[in-house]
């Protein structure tokens, strides 16, 4: 068990659906999912996942797309076998727009560009995905919206959907996303890292970082509700990240 996987499993168990509830109908839901909180089981059950609460809840559901684990924002599930396939089908043949927001390490250079770079799991590592000749299509764009000194805060669309996507291509492109540990270096972000006096509370007997989680979000969907019907669902910036940003912000100046 990594160390994500560990954080997780000591956060209390999430049930309040309500409080992050975007949209919902008959035929599907959308959320604002918390960073740490499995989209859908994964292999080993490490840890209750969003859609065994959606389960609790509605009895049935339906994974149209999914989320990596660290990443925070708006996700949709389906809640019977109509809209599941009217959904998934949007989402195959990239009929979707699906916006996120993050913060990479360093200066991206062009400050905006598409990534069409082939995606496939790592031959060696397990869970790991690289870039390969053989892989499958991946197409990412992003667009630097704020550069500080060491990094950067930008905003990414991609019209492919593969496992660790913006995660991959970005270190491909030599700005791995901060908090990374599979792509970067893991390394939590600190106050001290920037702050030229810091001084450690009394009361901490270690800083606490701003940031100890992959910093992902996926801020926006649209897709269409029906045969005459489009609709954008967004999700605002949680807690954790407004806060380093407003830090980094600060700091910046």
């Amino acid at each position: 068990m990594d160390a994500e996987e560990r954080n997780a499993a000591q956060r209390p168990l999430f049930r309040d659906i309500g409080s992050i509830t975007i949209f919902e109908n008959d035929d599907l839901i959308v959320l604002n999912k918390p960073s740490g909180l499995l989209s859908i089981p994964d292999r080993t059950q490490s840890a209750p996942s969003l859609k065994d609460y959606l389960i609790e809840k509605f009895g049935r559901i339906y994974t149209v797309h999914r989320l990596d684990r660290g990443t925070s924002g708006v996700i949709v599930f389906a809640k019977n076998e109509e809209a599941h396939r009217f959904l998934s089908l949007q989402f195959e043949e990239r009929q979707t727009r699906k916006m996120y927001q993050g913060l990479v390490i360093g200066k991206p250079s062009p400050p905006s560009a598409t990534i069409d770079e082939p995606i496939a799991e790592h031959f060696a590592k397990k869970g790991v995905m690289m870039i390969h000749a053989e892989g499958k299509a991946a197409i990412t764009s992003y667009a630097v919206a704020e550069q500080f000194r060491s990094y950067a805060w930008v905003e990414f669309s991609i019209l492919t959907g593969r496992t660790h996507q913006i995660r991959v291509h970005m270190k491909h492109a030599g700005n791995p996303l901060a908090c990374d540990e599979l792509y970067g270096d893991g390394l939590p972000i600190k106050l001290s890292a920037f702050k030229k006096k810091f001084n450690l509370a009394k009361a901490d007997d270690e800083e606490r970082p701003l940031l100890s989680r992959l910093a992902l979000h996926a801020s926006s969907l649209t897709f269409r509700l029906n045969d005459t019907e489009t609709a954008t669902y967004a999700a605002a910036l949680p807690k954790d990240l407004r806060a380093l940003l407003k830090q980094l912000q600060k700091w910046n100046s």
